[in-house]
């Protein structure tokens, strides 16, 4: 028994010996010695991970809904013809995005569609040298005769919401097609999708997302996963099933009509896109989603950039689900649908129930230091499944849904894609606290640098944010697992070591590869400082 188990504990337990004995007879036995104590850190315990279990079972049921309806996937082209094109919008929101700007704007003014039935918005929030920059890119391609206009705003009111409802004033076509400033989009990317519109009916089309520089990294090829098993698997099977999906904010057209029939765009979420979403489909809108296209673009290569954009995205999903799960659920749709709903804007959730976990995780250990393996493989192994297990299922499958020759490397990054989870957990805790008791934020936007596959001295970039705090609290909490994996090891609980292990790899890589790559910019910006004292000595 190890020496530095609380005194209460030890005081409430039967000696070693006696516990032997009693174990010899039952291999439950230790069940029946739980004390006060004991039940009152375990039952909270296990209640956490059987809620967390559930939304692991609900990623089994994403798979199996996704192989059951597999066969109802969209068809391309639509079925459905337009005998006369439809004028487009299409609308560039922008804010501070000196590096990009150029390269979205010359993708965006190579689209295949009729000019004089085109209409391209470049919203430009920008506070820095990127307003003048993209006004004069306007200028000079105006001046070639592309139908492209700008716009900027003085404040930034409602942030990109705001903007989109803002361009939808002087909007000249009946659908407008939004894409992000770190998007390219196919030049027939039009021409393949504004033919599904010609069933009223549908208010949205939206495609799949690929990615530039998915190869940069080990953190941009797991964000490439994550990404993909939301894509290929949950945007596939609710399409398919018939349940309620969501515009992802870019890479996709939608109706005007739909937009302004469902509020308009709203600003009291940070995911104004899944806000409008629900909103339109509450009131019939139907939603077609196109895998087979796809539309590169930017990813995160910077891990506080990356944890901005999660956390950002699990508060805004979660605004949603409090704003709107009243109504869902008082609505006529289906059981199922709503159910599917609920699932869909609760997950992050998890997070704050994760942070739960992680503090009761090394009483609970103390706790069951004299129960058996049986006990341990009957309470612990369908849970394992139902959450850890999940995890592995869903993002394996659906890369050897998108890449059936190249999936197996997936498998090797496994460990890595648990590790990244594991390192969002502190600040998407902050993320849904702040949208269960209303906190409100401004829109934090993610750093965009033009980067394709080829490394970058990103020291040089602007736009870099500070983490503050955050990466000594991973650090600190990293070190408590540490810890775990040390009384593991003495008490011969090695069967929890690679759990834990993951938990110190998450927390660590989140905190430390932080911390360096902010030294780096600090580095970076000390030695052109020197550089220009010298210039001017």
């Amino acid at each position: 028994m190890p020496t530095y188990l609380p005194l209460a504990l030890l005081a409430a337990r039967p000696g070693a010996d006696t516990f032997s004995k009693m174990f010899a007879q039952t291999p439950f036995a230790g069940i029946h010695q739980l004390a006060w104590f004991d039940w009152a850190i375990l039952i909270p315990y296990f209640t956490v991970l059987v809620i967390l279990s559930v939304y692991g079972i609900h990623r089994y049921d994403i798979i199996r809904t996704y192989f059951k309806h597999r066969k109802k996937a969209t068809q391309e082209p639509s079925p459905l013809r337009f005998e006369k094109l439809p004028p487009v919008t299409i609308q560039l929101p922008l804010y501070n995005e000196r590096y990009v700007v150029e390269r979205l704007i010359e993708e965006v003014i190579k689209m295949d569609y009729p000019k004089e039935l085109l209409q391209i918005q470049v919203l430009d929030d920008s506070t820095d040298d990127t307003a003048p920059f993209a006004e004069a890119l306007v200028e000079r391609y105006r001046n070639m005769g592309n139908p492209i206009e700008y716009h900027h705003r003085a404040n930034r009111h409602g942030f990109k919401a705001g903007a989109l409802q803002e361009g939808l004033k002087s909007a000249t076509g009946e659908l407008v097609a939004v894409f992000d400033a770190d998007f390219c989009p196919p030049t027939d990317f039009l021409m393949r999708t504004v033919h599904y519109f010609a069933d009223p009916g549908v208010g949205v089309v939206q495609t799949r997302w690929s990615y530039l520089n998915k190869d940069y990294n080990f953190l941009t090829e797991v964000e490439a996963i994550l990404l993909d098993g939301h894509f290929i698997l949950e945007h596939g099977a609710r399409s398919r099933a018939g349940y309620f999906f969501n515009f992802n904010g870019t890479a996709g057209i939608l109706r005007i009509k739909m937009i302004d029939d469902a509020g308009g765009w709203q600003h009291d979420t940070l995911t104004e896109d899944s806000d409008l979403s629900y909103r339109a489909q509450l009131k019939g809108w139907r939603f077609v989603y196109l895998p087979g296209l796809d539309c590169p673009s930017e990813l995160p290569v910077e891990i506080h950039g990356f944890q901005v954009q999660q956390s950002r995205w699990a508060k805004g999903l979660t605004q949603v689900a409090k704003k709107l799960l009243p109504a869902i659920l008082k609505s006529s749709v289906s059981k199922r649908v709503k159910a599917e709903a609920f699932l869909h804007l609760t997950p992050n959730i998890s997070y704050p129930l994760m942070i739960v976990v992680s503090a009761l995780m090394l009483p609970v250990m103390i706790v069951r230091f004299y129960m058996g393996p049986w006990e341990m493989a009957l309470i612990d192994l369908p849970l394992i499944a139902a959450s850890f297990w999940s995890i592995s299922a869903f993002y394996v499958i659906a890369q050897r849904e998108l890449h059936p020759t190249g999936w197996k490397r997936s498998l090797l990054l496994l460990p890595m894609l648990m590790a990244v989870g594991v390192g969002l957990t502190i600040i998407n805790t902050r993320a849904v606290l702040e949208a269960l008791f209303g906190v409100e934020t401004a829109f934090a936007r993610t750093p965009k640098y033009a980067i394709g596959d080829r490394p970058m001295n990103l020291e040089v970039k602007k736009y870099r944010g500070r983490s503050g705090w955050l990466p000594y609290a991973e650090i600190a909490v990293g070190t408590y697992f540490l810890g775990m994996i040390g009384f593991a090891i003495e008490t011969r609980n090695f069967f929890s070591i690679p759990f834990l292990a993951l938990f110190v790899l998450g927390y660590y890589w989140a905190g430390f590869g932080t911390l360096y790559q902010e030294h780096q910019s600090r580095l970076q910006w000390l030695r052109q400082q020197k550089l220009a004292a010298l210039r001017t000595a």
